[in-house]
């Protein structure tokens, strides 16, 4: 390979000949086989490992790349990973958005090969850098992508593929962008392993800090989860049908909940299983306000007077306002109390298009399914459920992707987390992805947790994100376990979102610090310019 001319080199700790970009055929199949790796170390495949693959093999395709070529091969990898990741859209909302979402969560992994490309000359000058730089840029990448446009959507972030790996304890240090910014870094440091012309000691060092970075944190010590303990069952009653028309069965599926709290019961009178404190039903169990429809009220306080304990239901409640609702858990207690109207959570973080429609009008050119889109209205303050046997950290759905309304619940107080849900309009692969981020956020936060779903997946999560009593997909089921409640208060919860702030500082600062370089970079490429036309 032609290597540039000696008169782009100087003096310095890197004063060998910077290295031309790949030929482009060969970085487009890197950019492909990028997305492929970061795909396969997602659920429902769940091969950790290929994250930093992933991240290594996108930092060589783009890097010493013009700008454009960077921010073209980052798009290819970000639609080679969320075409098929997001897949699961299509059954609720059709082709369209699906193409739509992937095509702008693409744009993002599209910045960070323009910001690989627009750092190559501090990777060339500083080798030693590049894992750093690469770490820095994911994260900011990821940084914006959780929070925009519409409050963003975190799908697919390099920590929620790290449940099966030892990088997940870092979870408990600086949450998932410190889980992120870890393996990125392992991913550069692959990369300038694998680049030509390092050097063997210079090898041995890039090898070094990958396995330290990929298995060192096994090492990390997690707070023990421990102290007193509650009995909480999960009810997973299941629907009569998946997609879209689950919400026209609205009784079939109350009733479904309702039927196994009551079969639950039974088995508690005769011994066969133990009594819980709590009953957590899922998102949507009872779509039928119960607030305004006496029959739902009714089924639901004979499930809670069976059964003797309370159950948080997850429900819609109507507002006097026409097409308005609130998606809700509302904690409903026995022995004929009903509803504690003081102890709810109403969901902060509605799902734009789906349950809201921000540019209503302009969305009807795109789908005809806009007015199956109610109005969902955002809560006001976190999940802070106290049932009497446990505080509860309640989230619902989407919303455990999200760092800052996971971590709102443990600051309030929450001993145990739970996240409800209702998977009804998706299939198993996003179920599987869910759970994924509730086994982070336990380990994040130091707190046993659970997710509850109408369909699957649902199951317990201990305090070292291992799954317990994972239900199936597609059936009914009822799952019991003992929770611990003395959970420790981790560095993660107590330094909240500054991990977060000081990389995405780190990555304005070497996006800024590589312009002195780029402008000697330019000056030369036009003296080039300038010596070739004279001869």
């Amino acid at each position: 390979m032609t290597l540039p001319p000696p008169a782009l080199t100087e003096p310095g700790p890197a004063a060998d000949v910077p290295p031309r970009p790949l030929r482009l055929p060969v970085a487009v199949a890197l950019a492909v086989a990028s997305g492929v790796a970061l795909l396969l170390a997602l659920p429902p495949y769940d091969l950790w490992w290929l994250a930093p693959v992933g991240v290594a093999l996108l930092a060589a395709a783009v890097h010493r790349r013009r700008l454009r070529a960077g921010f073209g091969l980052g798009y290819l990898t970000g639609l080679v990973l969320f075409v098929p990741l997001l897949e699961w859209t299509t059954i609720g909302a059709g082709w369209l958005p699906w193409i739509i979402l992937s095509v702008a969560q693409a744009a993002y992994i599209g910045l960070a090969g323009l910001a690989g490309a627009w750092t190559s000359p501090l990777a060339d000058r500083w080798r030693a850098l590049w894992p750093l730089l690469t770490g820095l840029i994911w994260a900011g990448q990821e940084f914006l992508r959780d929070r925009t446009p519409f409050g963003g959507f975190p799908w697919g972030r390099l920590a929620f593929s790290q449940g099966d790996a030892p990088t997940l304890r870092l979870a408990a240090y600086g949450g998932a962008p410190l889980v992120t910014f870890v393996v990125a870094i392992a991913g550069g440091a692959l990369l300038a392993l694998a680049w030509r012309r390092t050097g063997v000691l210079a090898a041995a060092g890039f090898a070094a800090l990958t396995a330290v970075l990929l298995v060192g944190p096994a090492v990390l010590p997690l707070a023990g989860i421990g102290g007193p303990t509650t009995t909480v069952a999960i009810v997973q009653g299941n629907v009569p049908r998946l997609g879209l028309d689950f919400n026209a069965q609205r009784r079939a599926v109350l009733d479904n909940h309702v039927n196994a709290t009551i079969a639950l019961a039974a088995d508690v009178a005769a011994g066969r299983q133990k009594q819980p404190g709590l009953v957590v039903w899922p998102e949507n169990s009872s779509d039928i306000d119960p607030l305004r429809n006496d029959d739902a009220a009714a089924l639901i306080q004979s499930a809670a007077d069976a059964i003797k304990a309370p159950i948080l239901v997850g429900t819609l409640q109507r507002t006097d306002v026409e097409g308005d609702i609130y998606n809700v858990g509302i904690l409903w207690r026995p022995g004929g109390a009903g509803p504690d109207l003081d102890q709810q959570y109403e969901k902060r973080h509605p799902v734009p298009f789906a349950e809201y429609m921000p540019l209503r009008s302009i969305a009807r050119l795109v789908t005809d399914k806009v007015e199956l889109v109610r109005n969902m209205l955002a809560g006001d303050h976190p999940g802070v459920i106290d049932t009497g046997a446990v505080v509860v950290g309640d989230v619902i759905c989407f919303e455990v992707a999200y760092d800052g309304i996971v971590r709102d619940t443990v600051d309030g107080g929450a001993q145990i987390l739970t996240v409800q849900t209702n998977n009804a309009t998706f299939n198993e692969a996003e179920a599987l992805q869910q759970l994924a981020m509730v086994r982070l956020r336990a380990v994040e936060h130091g707190r046993e947790a659970l997710m509850v779903s109408t369909v699957g997946v649902s199951g317990f999560v201990d305090g070292e994100g291992s799954v317990h009593g994972s239900t199936g997909f597609n059936t009914g089921a009822v799952v019991v376990r003992d929770m611990n409640l003395d959970g420790p208060r981790t560095l993660a919860t107590r330094s909240g979102h500054w991990p977060e702030v000081l990389i995405v500082f780190g990555t304005v600062c070497a996006l800024i610090g590589v312009l002195p370089l780029r402008r000697r970079k330019t000056r030369i490429d036009s003296d080039d310019v300038t010596v070739s036309e004279e001869r």
